[in-house]
């Protein structure tokens, strides 16, 4: 005899279907924060971190990996124009920049005493202030 075999319900189908919208990326790097571009177009171009996208994993860097966006008028007084904008950089082709000595670094993190977080950079061994 053959075993039937039932489908999910609705609820398990919602929960996954939620836990998948729900997932983040762990990014290194926090609005305002100094970096450079290590792989890609734009490689060596410094600047300054204005918007993090948790779910994509990307983000987006003034001055960096500009594209033409075609804006019409919504007005009839508005002209139309062509206007550059920053697009999003993936955040695994970003290196954070010392403060002190101004290369790029990895960072650790350490819980001080009075138990908040604090950034530190590898290279030099300072701290990163967060910056948001």
């Amino acid at each position: 005899m053959r075993v039937l075999k039932h489908r999910r319900t609705l609820k398990d189908k919602n929960r996954i279907r939620h836990e998948r919208n729900a997932e983040r990326f762990k990014i290194h790097v926090s609005k305002g924060d100094t970096v450079r571009v290590m792989r890609g177009e734009e490689k060596g171009k410094e600047g300054k971190v204005t918007r993090v996208f948790l779910k994509t994993g990307r983000v987006i860097v003034e001055g960096v990996n500009m594209v033409k966006k075609h804006r019409r008028a919504t007005k009839p007084e508005e002209q139309s124009e062509i206007i550059e904008m920053p697009a999003p950089v993936h955040a695994s082709n970003l290196m954070l920049l010392d403060p002190k000595t101004g290369s790029p670094t990895r960072t650790r993190a350490r819980v001080d005493a009075d138990r908040t977080k604090e950034r530190l950079s590898v290279k030099s061994g300072d701290s990163i202030p967060r910056t948001r």
